[in-house]
């Protein structure tokens, strides 16, 4: 395999953004193309993407919040969205599926929880399905547990990542 790339996000990500996205999660799970705008031109401190081959393959991006409940589905429109809130939210980890069981979600997460010591974040928290608690737990993540949130009629776990400052 080549080489991984990581690095932040810029506008013209779009296209190749939403495309790992409807890749990755079935449509009523996927971020739309609107909410991925958003996220890159209101956030791309929080939304990197990982190149091969001059190919972006994999996509994290994220919101900020000084709230601690993350089911609210208009955050994902970074509606309350706050850059300088003490909590990172993880909206999506996608990896095209050709780029898979390849480290480059685990390469691409360990930048961004870098990233988010960098910006002073005190945690990271997302929602995952059942199959990726080892993975994340794996990067640190603690299970806190089912969600409330019921987003794409799927189950969810609210996971975190609690981040020491030095």
């Amino acid at each position: 395999m080549s080489d991984i790339t990581i690095r932040m996000v810029e506008p013209d990500d779009l296209t190749a953004c939403h495309t790992v996205e409807c890749l990755s999660f079935p449509p009523s799970e996927a971020a739309w193309t609107s909410s991925l705008r958003n996220r890159i031109n209101d956030y791309p401190e929080g939304f990197f993407v990982a190149e091969c081959d001059g190919k972006i393959v994999a996509q994290v991006n994220s919101g900020s919040t000084n709230k601690d409940d993350i089911t609210d589905e208009e955050f994902k429109q970074l509606i309350g969205h706050d850059p300088d809130g003490h909590n990172i939210v993880i909206f999506s980890l996608s990896v095209h599926p050709e780029y898979r069981k390849r480290g480059i979600a685990y390469k691409l997460m360990e930048r961004f929880i870098e990233q988010s010591r960098e910006l002073g974040k005190s945690q990271i928290l997302l929602l995952c399905k059942k199959e990726l608690i080892d993975f994340y737990g794996r990067l640190g993540f603690k299970d806190s547990g089912v969600s409330e949130s019921n987003h794409g009629g799927a189950e969810w776990h609210e996971m975190a990542l609690p981040l020491q400052i030095s």
